[in-house]
């Protein structure tokens, strides 16, 4: 196991690069004026898939393996693990109900969300769904498994190019301008390398708990998934469309966990 302090930077780093890979899908910004619900809902679905298949490719069956390392019991890890899954939820639950934010369809929701400036809301949302992401990143490279935390920041990058599409062309949709559509989604994005900070140090410091925070990171990201992504992706009339985009998504990291992780 990997103790040195570096994985900690290779955490933030990685994690950065994964958050600026949201500058580049609100890039597009400058060149599309809308974007239509149909293409929205598969662009996000697709998003959600390589989220899912990260959560169980490169965050809980390492967190079982570590676990069952640590502790010399299958039963025991996979205790462990579920219970960071839990506490990785149940923290987003909670943070959900406390923040008011904006979803891309379905609108404020929160406490206090209609006093909230729009521009507010929608940097809260995806603030919320960038951190478990750099999180997830840093645990990855705290693992001390360097090719697998690189996977992991390869493919939230992935995701996060249609998101950061979505995020600018929204902000453009309640009359913010290109330029600054553009500079906000990416801005949003370093949310992820303070996440990847605290997941790559909170395993440094206490590397015996490090199946729980594996399970915590996939936990997080789980219930973005279904929590926000998928019932956003439903609202419309894509809901099969969504569902295949989604399966696409999966294969996809899948595809590089398998061949480089």
């Amino acid at each position: 196991m990997t103790s040195d302090i570096s994985v900690v930077w290779l955490g933030a780093l990685a994690s950065l690069l994964a958050g600026l890979a949201t500058g580049i899908g609100a890039l597009a910004v400058f060149f599309i004026k809308s974007l239509s619900d149909r293409l929205q809902d598969s662009m996000l679905a697709g998003a959600a898939g390589v989220m899912l298949a990260a959560s169980f490719f490169s965050l809980l069956l390492p967190g079982l393996e570590h676990g069952e390392a640590l502790l010399g019991s299958t039963w025991a890890a996979a205790l462990l693990v579920i219970f960071g899954i839990l506490s990785g939820a149940g923290a987003l639950y909670y943070i959900h109900q406390k923040l008011p934010h904006e979803h891309f369809n379905l609108g404020p929701e929160g406490p206090n969300a209609s006093h909230i400036r729009r521009i507010w809301l929608f940097i809260i949302a995806i603030t919320l769904h960038n951190f478990p992401e750099g999180m997830a990143v840093g645990v990855g490279f705290a693992g001390g498994d360097i090719r697998n935390g690189f996977v992991l920041a390869m493919g939230i990058g992935i995701q996060n190019i249609p998101e950061g599409l979505a995020v600018a062309l929204s902000l453009m949709a309640i009359q913010y301008s290109r330029v600054r559509a553009f500079t906000i989604a990416l801005l949003t994005g370093l949310a992820e390398p303070i996440g990847g900070v605290f997941g790559a140090a909170l395993v440094w410091l206490a590397e015996p708990i490090m199946p729980w925070t594996l399970g915590f990171a996939a936990g997080a990201m789980l219930f973005i998934i279904s929590n926000e992504i998928i019932p956003e992706t439903h609202r419309n009339s894509y809901k099969t469309l969504a569902t295949f985009s989604l399966l696409v998504g999966f294969v996809v990291m899948m595809f590089l966990d398998a061949t480089l992780g």
